[in-house]
């Protein structure tokens, strides 16, 4: 489910100092990954074009084998054997102390150094990139007396770092802070009144109670739809020159629905990334809609409609955003590293940076037209009534198909015998000078531009004829 989990603040604080002590198993990811990558995959990562001395940190297998000295840089269960750990503390000569001067970094602290020992002396075992790991339940943390799982997780944590439970809020500060979490707006007078009542009367009952109420509120998908919003750089106008102001907020209304709706999260990714794929095999109008509209998602980037732009220019330029948009949103990494080059840090390379953009790049960004539901219905009523005139037509005249062949044969033979001359235009001119028309090879003329609703456009022509 997309719906937000509310979490004690304290539960997202890093560890520090002597807390880390009491941390019984390094993990990858968590503890070494950020090392790893701050200070060493720049030049021994998957980058082959930047990789020195044939070394790859970021694979296990490669790092226990060695890179071009032929010694291995890790060796699991002895770090003391490790020439990783040789490298970062007691190197040869300043030359191998890595990472090196002319990288700009600091040698590595103490405490980094000591969770890369342990991590050594552990086994050194290597995870996935966190972003391709499917999530899992943990246990909750046994012999802690909270109200919720979560609660525990908290308490946990906070027992671990020598914390001290804050005292529990007073009724009205509790009720304040559901309201601002949950909806973004606050109490009223009366609202607040009615939450202390119930308070009174049992705590737990009216704490659900109005969770309950908020989560139902409309105002809670209006609240954290924001977020996705942001992610997906939604903007009421254009960006760029004019800014001018752009119809994207059906897009904006499918996400707070979708919210308040709690729709799964796997469904939510797949409508807003394929919905006008499922639209046509969808029989519900107004579902079809829906997915069509659920495809906005991708049509979120800055429009351009300065004169004389290039369209193929910003139409990649749009595409650059939506891989972005994609890969911080959806996948959880900074794909936009892998469009010059293989990435640095994270597992994506260049050439999987463009599988993923050949993937979006053979669609027509159409511009699709919504109808309110009573609309839909009459759409229908009137699809239904041309299916079933025109299937009576057939049935009244079987050899329909033949005779519409032949007058389809007929049509074409008549233009076919017809002498046309097409005008190549020359000089074209829009009124009012905003938009830029250009002549293409073919003879016809695309306005460049402002993206006028009406307008003239001028052009002289010299035709191919003998005599007026």
């Amino acid at each position: 489910m997309i719906r937000p989990v509310l979490l004690s603040f304290a539960a997202l604080l890093p560890v520090h100092g002597q807390v880390q002590k009491l941390v019984s198993h390094v993990e990858f990811n968590r503890d070494v990954r950020p090392i790893l990558s701050d200070n060493c995959f720049t030049c021994h990562g998957q980058d082959a074009a930047a990789r020195k001395g044939g070394l790859r940190l970021d694979d296990r297998a490669v790092a226990l084998t060695g890179g071009k000295s032929g010694l291995p840089v890790i060796v699991p269960g002895k770090p003391d054997e490790s020439e990783l750990l040789l490298r970062i503390t007691e190197a040869h000569d300043s030359e191998d102390l890595m990472p090196t001067a002319e990288s700009k970094k600091e040698p590595l602290t103490a405490p980094q150094v000591a969770t890369l020992r342990r991590w050594i002396a552990e086994g050194a075992e290597y995870q996935p990139h966190w972003a391709f790991i499917a999530p899992t339940s943990p246990a909750v943390p046994a012999g802690v007396k909270e109200k919720t799982p979560i609660d525990a997780f908290v308490a946990a944590r906070r027992v671990s770092a020598g914390l001290k439970a804050s005292p529990e809020a007073k009724p009205e500060v509790l009720c304040r802070r559901l309201w601002l979490d949950l909806v973004g707006l606050p109490p009223t007078m009366e609202e607040l009144d009615e939450f202390l009542a119930a308070y009174a009367q049992n705590h737990d009952r009216a704490y659900a109670a109005l969770v309950e109420k908020l989560l139902a509120s409309p105002r809670y998908g209006e609240k954290w739809a924001r977020h996705w919003l942001d992610a997906a750089r939604y903007a009421d106008s254009d960006g760029y020159e004019k800014d001018l102001p752009r119809q994207q907020w059906a897009w904006r209304d499918w996400v707070i629905k979708s919210l308040n709706a709690d729709q799964p999260y796997n469904q939510f990714i797949v409508d807003q990334i394929a919905g006008d794929l499922l639209a046509p095999a969808e029989r519900d109008p107004q579902r079809a809609q829906d997915l069509r509209v659920a495809t906005g998602y991708l049509r979120n980037s800055m429009v351009s409609e300065e004169g004389a732009i290039i369209p193929e220019q910003y139409r990649m330029e749009g595409m650059f955003d939506r891989m972005d948009a994609i890969g911080k949103g959806v996948v959880g990494v900074t794909l936009q590293c892998a469009q010059c080059h293989t990435h640095k840090f994270d597992p994506i390379t260049h050439e999987d940076y463009f599988r993923i953009f050949a993937a979006f790049n053979n669609t027509y960004d159409a511009t699709t037209r919504i109808y309110a539901p009573e609309k839909l219905v009459t759409i229908e009523h009137l699809q239904r009534e041309i299916a079933a005139a025109e299937a009576k037509l057939k049935s009244a005249h079987p050899e329909w198909a033949q005779r519409f062949a032949a007058w389809t044969d007929t049509q074409i033979a008549a233009a076919a015998a017809t002498p046309w001359s097409i005008l190549t235009p020359m000089s074209p001119e829009w009124g009012g000078g905003l938009a830029h028309p250009d002549v293409l090879p073919d003879g016809s003329v695309l306005t460049l531009g402002f993206r006028a609703s009406d307008g003239e456009l001028t052009f002289t022509a010299k035709p191919k004829m003998p005599r007026a």
